[in-house]
């Protein structure tokens, strides 16, 4: 049986309303292996061929990204390949003669995946829940909203760009509420902050200010 528990979300409007969600109380990986055994055991095939079939599905699914193509499993779900700018390459200038980017400076960010709602259904279906014993270990109160966003800034102006740890280490909040935040500052039109890339190559850099005239 899965356990839950419920977070609070960092109040960040100030309006002193605690809203809380509910979330998983531990997710823990099972490994291919662990896959592999349970399909063995109501299909009759050996785990060995279903982990070979599935380490080779995955080497197939990468060489059809590779040509810039979804691969959709029904049951499953849609794997989406993404691309990136490489870290030290400047932003490309949409400007009429400005600087381009070239193959050489554009990488594969991450994969994008997009559940099948039969999925969503098999997992509703079977999941029984009960509340975890325990409660959520709550994040640091040392600072305000005003101050941590403060302390973001003044990070920003001496480093490219802050990620989510970074963010959880200057301030004390625990990973969710961290990552929440920051993406409320970049949301945020008057926060000095803004969103950098996507999925796990997600950052927040500090936002350009464009004077008039320019």
């Amino acid at each position: 049986m899965a356990q839950y528990i419920m977070e609070e979300m960092p109040d960040i409007q100030k309006t002193g309303k605690r809203i809380t969600y509910p979330k998983f109380a531990r997710i823990d990986n099972a490994n291919i292996k662990e896959l592999a055994r349970r399909v063995g055991d109501v299909s009759g095939f050996s785990a060995g061929d279903i982990e070979g079939i599935l380490l080779q599905t995955a080497i197939e699914m990468a060489h059809l990204m590779a040509e810039g193509r979804s691969v959709k499993i029904d049951g499953i779900g849609t794997f989406t390949p993404s691309l990136t700018l490489g870290r030290d390459k400047e932003r490309e200038d949409a400007e009429e003669g400005g600087k381009h980017r070239n193959a050489q400076s554009i990488f594969i960010g991450g994969v994008n995946f997009r559940v099948d709602r039969e999925m969503v259904r098999n997992i509703s279906d079977r999941c029984r829940l009960e509340r975890a014993p325990w409660k959520k270990q709550k994040s640091s109160n040392k600072f305000t909203p005003e101050q941590r966003l403060a302390l973001a800034l003044k990070y920003l102006d001496e480093h490219p760009f802050l990620t989510v740890w970074e963010y959880r280490k200057l301030t004390g909040l625990l990973q969710t509420a961290a990552t929440t935040e920051l993406r409320q500052w970049g949301h945020q039109p008057d926060s000095g902050i803004e969103i950098t890339g996507r999925g796990t190559h997600r950052v927040y850099t500090k936002k350009k200010i464009v004077e008039e005239g320019q």
